[in-house]
């Protein structure tokens, strides 16, 4: 996402799709971004306007939009194909369009679904290179690149319960760290080893004309923020912490979280 935001000029408009209450700070005092969804948290005074509509039938003028992102929010959409018209509709020339989305047949997605019901997801996605292709189909924007997200099962930690804990999640030891510390080292430490995918939790995709550099798939990301950190660069910052008999670790620069450190898998690993 921040690839994105940084490769956008500093008085780019830029759309904040199904984005709560947002999903990045705002860059630039002088870039305009426009925070979209059809409920809004409480607004705040982060430089954003925020706007009350569907996403089939967003209130902007067509070719408005010079960065579109949508961070976890395609799933969730009602009438998928009139959305992603709408998208492309306010997509200005050469705009650049930003997705995540998580992939239905991960652990991390029904765990997910399974604790919330369903967790709002109406569009199960399976298929990374047929999703790309619908996308451009209704959007009119070239796929350009497609990377794999990691999970950290930060959705379990306990800080971001905001609500009332599922009964459910007494199996999860209602959010605990260690377990989530230990849960997700296991699972990286397969997918290096067995060459399973427990680890994965979806795809980035990029849309538009963007150069996205080809690098390793992020393993460390974090139980509580969800923030991910190469490996190269945790080792060359000197975050990365060796203990003896124990697996080693580092903690997220961001939040101050401890987490167990893997090395990153090549791409598509």
């Amino acid at each position: 996402m921040y690839e994105v935001l940084a490769s956008l000029d500093d008085r780019a408009r830029v759309l904040d799709l199904g984005s709560g209450p947002g999903s990045f700070p705002v860059p630039s005092a002088s870039r305009r971004v426009v925070r979209a969804d059809r409920e809004l948290s409480p607004v705040k005074n982060d430089g954003a306007e925020y706007v009350i509509c569907s996403a089939d039938q967003v209130p902007f003028r067509s070719g408005v939009f010079e960065g579109i992102i949508l961070n976890h929010s395609l799933e969730h959409l009602d009438n998928l194909d009139t959305c992603l018209e709408e998208i492309g509709r306010v997509a200005s020339p050469g705009c650049k369009l930003y997705i995540t989305v998580p992939d239905a047949s991960t652990i991390t997605d029904r765990i997910y679904r399974w604790l919330g019901r369903g967790g709002g997801h109406v569009n199960p996605f399976v298929d990374p290179v047929k999703l790309a292709a619908r996308v451009s189909r209704q959007t009119g924007l070239r796929h350009s690149a497609t990377r794999t997200l990691r999970t950290s099962l930060c959705f379990l930690h306990r800080a971001n319960l905001k609500e009332r804990r599922p009964t459910r999640m007494v199996l999860f030891l209602n959010g605990s760290e260690t377990l989530l510390r230990i849960g997700t080292f296991v699972l990286r430490r397969c997918d290096e080893l067995l060459g399973t995918r427990w680890s994965v939790y979806g795809w980035a995709m990029y849309f538009g004309p963007i150069d996205v550099p080809t690098m390793p798939e992020v393993t460390n990301v974090c139980i509580r923020c969800g923030a991910g950190h190469p490996a190269a660069w945790l080792t060359d910052c000197g975050l990365v912490r060796r203990r003896r008999w124990m697996p080693d670790h580092f903690q997220c620069p961001g939040c101050g979280t401890g987490n167990y450190f893997t090395h990153d898998l090549a791409a598509g690993g």
